[in-house]
């Protein structure tokens, strides 16, 4: 499949940058389902990487076909890292951003705006998980108008993803890679995302195996808890076996068997696939 050029999320300046090199020009890679009939779904995509790298292939790339076969219009998220002097909220401006983006951009690309979900793996399920839960509807006065549009995600899907940081079972380089060594009590408090959940936060799928030993499981169980007692739809889906990082498509492949489909079959349960 040949890969589009990255399409840069601000067509002026970025904000906040320190360059004009590929490291400081968050941007997205677009794959449009073609001879669509009707506006499809899409999907923003976050790999994962410790926020330190972009796990850039089997945490995307390797997604995307999946996804255009469902009639699905397929993002992967460039964003900017901490380890190249971008550490929060710059993560999250970007994703922000990229939601804002696409929303925009919806009639030109044949898009539901109201069925734009997103997908983030590891450290990239963190940052979707902030999303999850620190949207806004947009800036009415903002001179961009890209910016004043919502960023609110309508579904996410989160894969062996970081959520808390602040309990034991967080993932120590993601935390400190975004936050620093001595992040400020009331911040980690806020980005450790189980604390944040309330009943407008978007319909979420998690995603872990239960012998992940560098993000325990417990990530996502304290997740799905919040989100139910939220009363926001949500789901966990448990494997006993997949270790960390297994997204799909590596060699040998340990993801466990049909785990998209399952993303797929819970995406279509919830009126955001046909």
């Amino acid at each position: 499949m040949t890969r589009p050029e990255p399409l840069p999320l601000w067509s002026g300046p970025t904000p906040s940058s320190r360059g004009t090199s590929p490291a400081d020009t968050p941007s997205l890679i677009c794959y449009l389902p073609e001879k669509a009939d009707a506006p499809t779904p899409a999907l923003v995509i976050f790999p994962g990487g410790g926020y330190q790298m972009l796990a850039i292939e089997h945490e995307g790339f390797n997604q995307v076909p999946f996804f255009l076969s469902r009639g699905v219009a397929t993002f992967i998220l460039k964003y900017r890292l901490p380890t190249n002097g971008y550490p929060h909220p710059v993560p999250l401006l970007d994703a922000q951003r990229a939601l804002r983006l696409v929303r925009s951009r919806a009639a030109e690309w044949n898009i539901d705006p109201a069925h734009i979900g997103i997908m983030g793996f590891s450290a990239g399920g963190h940052l979707a998980s902030t999303l999850d839960t620190h949207f806004d509807a947009g800036h009415p006065q903002a001179a961009d108008p890209v910016d004043r549009l919502s960023c609110r995600p309508d579904f996410a899907v989160l894969v062996y993803p970081v959520i808390s940081l602040k309990e034991s079972f967080t993932h120590e380089g993601s935390r400190r890679n975004l936050l620093g060594p001595d992040p400020d009590p009331a911040l980690l408090e806020n980005l450790s995302n189980e604390t944040q959940v309330t009943p407008q936060t978007p319909p979420t799928l998690l995603i872990s195996a239960q012998d992940d030993t560098a993000v325990p499981i417990e990530n996502s169980r304290v997740m799905h808890a919040a989100l139910l007692k939220a009363g926001v739809p949500a789901a966990i889906h448990e494997y006993p076996k997949g270790g960390h990082g297994f997204g799909s498509g590596l060699d040998p492949d340990p993801s466990p068997p049909g785990w998209l489909d399952r993303v797929a079959d819970w995406l279509t349960e919830q009126g955001f696939l046909r």
